[in-house]
């Protein structure tokens, strides 16, 4: 009798360190799956009440200002963001002293596919002096183009108006641009010059 407690004893505590080894390990395997899963996406650097001025060849292409910048680049796709707003100058060589103008409530910035979005009030003022208010703009830095499919308000500098109520394209310097379903208010110098 005495034998066989001592071989249940010796059983039991082989299967009890047994068990706990295999719950010990198969623990820490879902450690690590869990920690695999866990979100990269949080941003790497961080810009408070941020002032950038961006130049070409010494000439200042652009000045942009920001309660806060912030830059995701340990995930694939890296981006900036720009979640408290935006405001943005815009150079051309051709007119240097009077810059265009670009401000939103929020914008994003692919960085390798070079792609920009601005959301929440836009509005963009060429150096010529044209007006554009729309809720967002995507521009494609690649293909030179920009592109909204929301309701568009342009003013122009002689106070005319036009409204293109499926949204527009335009290259962009806004040299050329293309509205969809328009309505507006053209003085009649501006129509017969078209025409020439």
């Amino acid at each position: 009798m005495k034998f066989f407690k001592k071989i249940s004893y010796k059983n039991i505590a082989c299967l009890f360190s047994c068990a706990i080894f295999f719950i010990l390990t198969s623990c820490e395997e879902d450690l690590t799956k869990a920690r695999g899963n866990q979100s990269k996406n949080f941003p790497s650097q961080i810009i408070n009440n941020a002032n950038i001025v961006q130049r070409d060849s010494g000439f200042v292409t652009l000045k942009a200002k920001a309660p806060i910048i912030e830059k995701y680049e340990l995930i694939d796709s890296a981006y900036t963001v720009a979640r408290k707003g935006i405001d943005i100058q815009f150079f051309d060589k051709k007119k240097p002293n009077v810059p265009g103008t670009i401000k939103a409530k929020y914008a994003k910035f692919y960085d390798y596919k070079k792609f920009y979005e601005a959301k929440g009030d836009v509005r963009i003022t060429t150096n010529e002096g044209q007006k554009f208010a729309m809720q967002s703009i995507y521009w494609d830095q690649r293909k030179n183009r920009i592109y909204t499919k929301d309701t568009v308000y342009v003013t122009m500098e002689d106070g005319s108006t036009l409204v293109g109520a499926n949204g527009m394209t335009a290259k962009d310097d806004f040299s050329e641009y293309t509205f969809y379903n328009n309505s507006g208010d053209f003085s009649s110098k501006r129509i017969s010059e078209n025409k020439k």
